[in-house]
């Protein structure tokens, strides 16, 4: 007895992980079958950083604009690349709600497949369209002349910030659409949260210019933590106490997030 409950035990996690694999290649044929959604993504961004990134350029010259080395474009960079994760993942609930829709969730609740594998799947399918998208951004910086002293190491930072703050916001979206069930509640959820959390942290500008109390909410803003994490690795002097500091702060919230959005399939189920 003891024996074979070791050895279920023992398998269990091995079974999560490849339930969350066959589920997450479910998620990258619908978007191989459509491609164009992650291309739209990157229309905004590249609107950003070549149409903003060269309106707002003297912006660096101003009084209390202390992060202006490199130009407003490499200042730029990483703000776009944590406002299209956090604008993309913020969403992450219309695929819950399709599957509710058309009967797939309850279906899958009654499956195999643990309510953990299913939130597993739908952030890592998440994380790889974050991913692609970052570099596709980096590389446009790059093309438009933007240097990143910290080099691929920055990168690697900026890429680990962008999944991690995706993995925040698609649990908090996913459980927001458990719980709701509804369209136009997770678009009022997303439109709220988002453009503040953008307009509260340091993703356009440099915080020296904005009142006290913007920073002060900014330091405890996720975005922020992202945005400061990857400019600070791509910088020419990154402080990596404060680089690690920050990362810390995000893989905490995707933790409680995900655990959030786990608990919210019971929630669901009682519902139904």
């Amino acid at each position: 007895m003891t024996t074979a409950h070791q050895h279920v035990s023992g398998a269990r996690p091995l079974t999560v992980l490849t339930h969350a694999a066959l589920l997450t290649v479910r998620l990258l044929r619908a978007l191989r079958r459509m491609p164009a959604f992650l291309v739209i993504g990157l229309v905004q961004p590249v609107i950003w950083l070549l149409l903003f990134g060269q309106l707002f350029r003297s912006v660096v010259d101003l009084p209390g604009f202390a992060h202006g080395d490199g130009g407003f474009l490499r200042f730029l960079t990483p703000g776009v690349v944590m406002m299209t994760a956090l604008f993309s993942s913020a969403w992450a609930g219309t695929t819950y709600l399709e599957d509710i829709d058309r009967g797939v969730m309850d279906r899958m609740l009654t499956s195999p497949a643990s309510r953990g594998a299913m939130v597993i799947a739908t952030m890592a399918y998440q994380a790889i369209q974050t991913l692609i998208q970052s570099l596709v951004i980096v590389a446009i910086a790059l093309v438009a002349g933007a240097r990143f002293p910290g080099s691929v190491a920055g990168v690697g930072v900026t890429l680990l910030a962008a999944v991690l703050l995706t993995l925040t916001f698609s649990a908090l979206s996913n459980a927001a659409a458990l719980l709701t069930r509804r369209q136009a509640t997770l678009i009022a959820i997303s439109q709220f949260t988002t453009l503040p959390l953008m307009f509260l942290s340091s993703a356009v500008t440099d915080l020296g210019l904005a009142p006290g109390w913007v920073g002060v909410v900014a330091d405890h803003n996720p975005m922020e933590w992202a945005v400061v994490a990857a400019r600070e690795a791509m910088g020419p002097r990154a402080d990596w106490n404060t680089v690690w500091a920050h990362l810390g702060l995000l893989a905490a919230a995707a933790l409680v997030m995900g655990l959030l959005s786990t608990r919210a399939f019971r929630t669901y189920r009682k519902q139904a």
